[in-house]
């Protein structure tokens, strides 16, 4: 296949040229792509690879994924509706939603623009399942190898869990362009955060378990990528009241402190 290109795309995961911010205060340096002055001719272009770089573009300048769990079809589905009107760009669903598959089907039909995949994958079977059903990205506590060395990045962007350093650098040296460090809240939070980058700028870290919307900012200003937030849009309360006026208004507010996080980091010199 001849390739000509000329483009700069600051994302070292994706093994190109590479531009990391990092400050002496250990403030404001997580991983973001973006390609800039695209010029790009191939003979036959590889849309599924292009694909999954965008959801991890996405991904990256959202600054949060939504995280939602719910104890029916019909309610998982007007809950992400919520979310999705409120500003919300990333939507995870977790398996154990009854009807996992049509609601995500149904949602990736309503909402094309939107990067809406499938969490807690624990095995390839489920991981195929998503994908066939449009997700775009999937989401693991752990690194489950299988899906790993089956999806790699040419059907969706696969997101393993680690905990620690050793965990988190295996899963980079296999393959995995982005890393979920599970459960944050419960190893140090923002500090530990902090001290992952140290070592490991190059690597886009998520961190998920225990955030809450007044903590984002301080997530992304001390190296993560993006954070996972459950409870914070999806309360307990609006759901057991079905009250999707508030999953609305507790999205707008995530979404917006989310992305001024990121441009913060942008701007900051």
């Amino acid at each position: 296949m001849a390739l000509a290109a000329s483009f700069t795309l600051a994302c070292p995961s994706l093994s190109l040229s590479s531009r990391t911010r990092i400050s002496s205060s250990g403030s404001c340096y997580p991983l973001r792509c973006s390609i800039q002055n695209s010029s790009l001719s191939v003979s036959v272009p590889d849309t599924t690879i292009s694909k999954c770089n965008e959801t991890l573009s996405a991904i990256q300048n959202s600054g949060i994924i939504a995280c939602l769990r719910a104890e029916s079809a019909e309610l998982a589905f007007e809950a992400a509706r919520a979310a999705l009107n409120g500003g919300i760009t990333v939507l995870e669903i977790v398996m154990s939603n009854p009807g996992v598959f049509e609601v995500l089907q149904q949602l990736v039909h309503e909402y094309p623009t939107k990067i809406i995949g499938v969490g807690t994958v624990l095995n390839l079977e489920d991981a195929k399942h998503a994908m066939s059903h449009g997700a775009k990205f999937l989401l693991s506590p752990a690194m489950v190898m299988g899906i790993l060395d089956d999806v790699s990045c040419s059907k969706a962007l696969y997101i393993p869990g680690a905990m620690t350093p050793t965990e988190i650098l295996s899963a980079f040296s296999s393959g995995a362009k982005m890393i979920k460090v599970y459960p944050v809240s419960a190893l140090g939070g923002i500090q530990y955060i902090a001290a992952l980058k140290k070592p490991f700028p190059h690597i886009p870290l998520i961190a998920s378990q225990g955030i809450t919307v007044d903590l984002v900012g301080e997530y992304i200003a001390h190296g993560a990528t993006s954070v996972v937030l459950s409870d914070a849009i999806f309360s307990k309360k609006a759901m057991g009241e079905r009250n999707f006026e508030t999953i609305y208004q507790l999205s707008r507010s995530a979404a917006s402190q989310a992305i001024e996080a990121v441009e913060r980091c942008y701007r900051e010199p």
